[in-house]
C-alpha cells in the first residue's frame, strides 16, 4: 500500500508532465534574419516565418493622430502657429538584426513579437 506522500508525488509528477505536454506559453528571444519576407531566428535553432508571427505595435509602423498646439521658432521676427489634430507615423518596424522578445503561445504554433531591444 502506498503512503499519502507517495500518492502526492505521483500527482505532482503527473501534473508536471501534463503541463509540459500541453506546450504552455513561454518567453523566448530571437533575431530578425530577414525583413521581406519577415523571418526571426529563435533561440538559435528555429526560424519563424510571418505566418507564425503576431506583431504588436511595438514592432511595426503605425499611424497615430495627435492634438498639438505650439508656435514655430522665431526667425526674423516671424513665427507661425502650428495647432490642431495632426497624423504622425511611428516608425517601429523590425529591421535586419533586431533582437526581439517573443511569447510562444500555447501549442507553439504562433509567437507574439512583443518588443525589440531599443538599446542597439
Amino acid at each position: 500500500m502506498r503512503s499519502m506522500e507517495d500518492i502526492l508525488k505521483m500527482f505532482k509528477r503527473a501534473a508536471k508532465e501534463a503541463i509540459e505536454a500541453a506546450d504552455p506559453t513561454a518567453i523566448e528571444f530571437g533575431i530578425v534574419t530577414s525583413v521581406s519576407p519577415l523571418k526571426i531566428l529563435v533561440e538559435q535553432k528555429k526560424e519563424l516565418t510571418y505566418a507564425q508571427l503576431v506583431l504588436t505595435r511595438n514592432v511595426r509602423d503605425y499611424e497615430i493622430e495627435m492634438t498639438i498646439e505650439h508656435v514655430t521658432e522665431e526667425a526674423e521676427s516671424h513665427t507661425h502657429e502650428y495647432k490642431g489634430k495632426k497624423k504622425f507615423i511611428v516608425h517601429n518596424a523590425l529591421k535586419l538584426g533586431d533582437d526581439v522578445m517573443l511569447i510562444k503561445m500555447q501549442g507553439g504554433q504562433k509567437y507574439i513579437v512583443l518588443d525589440k531591444d531599443v538599446s542597439q
